[in-house]
């Protein structure tokens, strides 16, 4: 049960290519943005759209084959689990950052 304590699974399209890195020692890193897209109707009846990017990034197979399938625009299940981090940028600020690490996928359509 504990797989579940920190699950997340987003339906949405691409909103780039994935860029896929391999390091050293062979491990394979992707990383790539996520549109998830709401539609519903305003106080005043109006149908709206709000639109939410996220972060993915996958580790090993999954990452290797998320390079070879996703493009920009697909659609695609996301299954994984959500991590926060900051890091130091260049001029000594820290930043925070979301992201999605992905553990599978599935193409739509």
């Amino acid at each position: 049960m504990d797989s579940v304590r920190n699950s997340i699974t987003l339906i949405g399209n691409l909103g780039k290519n994935p860029e896929t890195k391999t390091f050293e020692e062979g491990r394979t890193m992707v990383k790539f943005s996520m549109a998830t897209t709401e539609k519903y109707r305003n106080k005043e009846g109006e149908l709206t759209e709000s639109t939410q990017w996220h972060n993915i990034v996958a580790w090993g197979k999954n990452a290797e084959n998320m390079g070879k399938l996703l493009k920009k625009g697909k659609g695609v299940v996301i299954r994984g689990r959500l991590v926060y981090r900051s890091y130091e940028d260049k001029e000594g600020i820290t930043r925070y950052l979301s992201e999605i690490i992905a553990n599978d996928f599935a193409l739509l359509g």
